[in-house]
């Protein structure tokens, strides 16, 4: 080959090479960005789009009214720790065996998410994702359990709730605060969340932002704190989240990224005293539906419609089979998962689901199927006496928020239950939402096949071949 053919055969490669560069790239834009906001203690009954009217959330509202509104989405238990690691895993508590809250001030540190266990953020950073979460983890405090060991490149928040002491924030794996002024926590979060979505806007990224209000101790920055009527801090502590929740949707819309973002925003279980479940019975702590009934939008335009309302039946552990469905990415892993993609269930094109447990520690405690509801043992039905004092609330020391204006056992969110008096309650909530109505002695043959799928499914739990 002489001289003058070599040079045009390396033109023409360099060429192809080039195409070829940019063909990949192309691929690498279109891969959707993932971006999850959870709240920590919001009620059903918080945000404006589920029934608030004390108060507005646009921002929040923006996201169902672009998207899709789910009525009745369910977590696997009313407390932090085991929901948490569900939307992480998309498998029940009983599966991945966190069924307790770490808590570093009662001595509870040698429990967290297992190494066995494949995170969203793992499977994600395996397929050219940059990971992050932001503010509460709750999965384990030791540095095994640390997200950055988990599949997040990066970390910047408290460990677990805002109102367990040390209250630290760790950046990574260095304690980079302490103590904390919670005032100033959502607007850390936010510019934290901003600065990662700007710097990494060319390439796909998964968001976890964890917000740590409106768990107690509530605070609100000066921007939205009003001492002057220290009784509605609690609102005031959601229009700061909404304020966040808008700045961080405008981000992604000046950046010209939002089309390719799929937003999912949630709470990880019910309402503490001060908030609202929006009329249901129970709150956190409880598996009423006030305590495991959590709103949950999601928007993605190039997939779902509009202002979707969905009522059909679906649960947290559904989100890692529908995320992975929605950017493509086939996952063969030999961890079961007991969500199922529900993508179509959210386009309108399906009602079909599987049953939705809860559980409360080491019991399964509900099954949801359809439109009944029914308790295979006796809910929780305690409440705090009037009179009680919050051994973590705010110190003026190693917590810090405003004394004034924090919830008190008075402010019940939810209707109030009242000790049952048999074991197994079946409900409609169809027709009785507040669960007022115990159905089970008439409607014997729904009791039974309901006991039969919730027997069955604790034993696919318990069998370690099923793990």
């Amino acid at each position: 080959m002489n001289l003058k053919l070599t040079l045009l055969f390396l033109f023409i490669a360099a060429i192809f090479m080039g195409c070829s560069n940019q063909n990949q790239k192309k691929t690498e834009k279109i891969k959707p960005n993932i971006l999850i906001i959870i709240a920590d203690d919001m009620g059903y009954g918080d945000i404006s789009c589920y029934g608030q009217q004390s108060y507005q959330t646009p921002n929040i509202d923006n996201i169902a009214e672009n998207g899709v509104k789910c009525t009745d989405f369910y977590v696997p238990t009313p407390y932090c720790a085991p929901s948490r690691e569900t939307i992480l895993t998309g498998r029940f508590p009983l599966r991945h065996g966190l069924v307790n809250n770490p808590c570093p001030d009662a001595g509870i540190n040698d429990i967290g998410i297992s190494k066995s266990e494949i995170t969203l953020a793992e499977v994600f950073k395996e397929n050219g994702y940059i990971t992050k979460c932001i503010g509460k983890w709750h999965m384990g405090h030791k540095e095994k359990f640390f997200p950055v060991n988990h599949g997040f490149d990066e970390y910047y928040g408290i460990l677990y709730s805002n109102d367990m002491r040390p209250v630290q924030i760790i950046e990574n794996k260095d304690t980079v605060e302490y103590p904390v002024d919670q005032s100033l926590l959502t607007q850390k979060y936010t510019k934290k969340a901003i600065e990662f979505i700007t710097r990494n806007r060319n390439k796909p990224f998964f968001l976890h932002l964890c917000h740590a209000m409106p768990h107690k101790p509530l605070a609100a920055s000066k921007s939205f704190y009003t001492p002057d009527t220290p009784n509605d801090l609690y609102s005031d502590v959601l229009k700061e989240l909404d304020w966040s929740v808008g700045e961080v949707i405008n981000t992604l819309k000046k950046l010209n990224i939002l089309d390719n973002t799929i937003v999912i925003f949630m709470s990880d279980n019910g309402p503490w005293y001060g908030g609202s479940t929006g009329g249901l019975k129970g709150m956190k702590a409880t598996t009423w539906e006030g305590g495991i009934r959590v709103p949950f939008m999601i928007d993605y335009a190039k997939e779902f419609p509009k202002n979707k309302i969905v009522e059909v039946p679906c649960a947290s552990v559904d989100i890692f089979p529908t995320l992975l469905s929605l950017t493509g990415i086939e996952h063969h892993q030999k961890n079961i998962i007991d969500g199922q993609d529900i993508t179509e269930i959210l386009k309108g094109n399906s009602t079909s689901h599987g049953a939705v447990f809860s559980m409360f520690r080491n019991e399964i405690m509900t099954i949801r199927k359809g439109n009944w509801k029914l308790f295979v043992d006796k809910p929780q039905c305690g409440r705090l006496p009037a009179n009680w004092v919050d051994p973590r609330g705010p110190d003026g020391k190693t917590i810090l928020a405003p004394v004034e204006g924090q919830g008190t056992p008075e402010q019940y969110p939810g209707v109030v239950p009242t000790k049952p008096k048999k074991k197994i309650q079946l409900f409609n909530l169809k027709n009785d939402p507040t669960e007022a109505t115990d159905l089970s002695e008439e409607n014997p043959k729904i009791v039974e096949q309901l006991m039969k799928e919730y027997k069955k499914y604790k034993a696919s739990c318990e069998s370690k071949k099923n793990k």
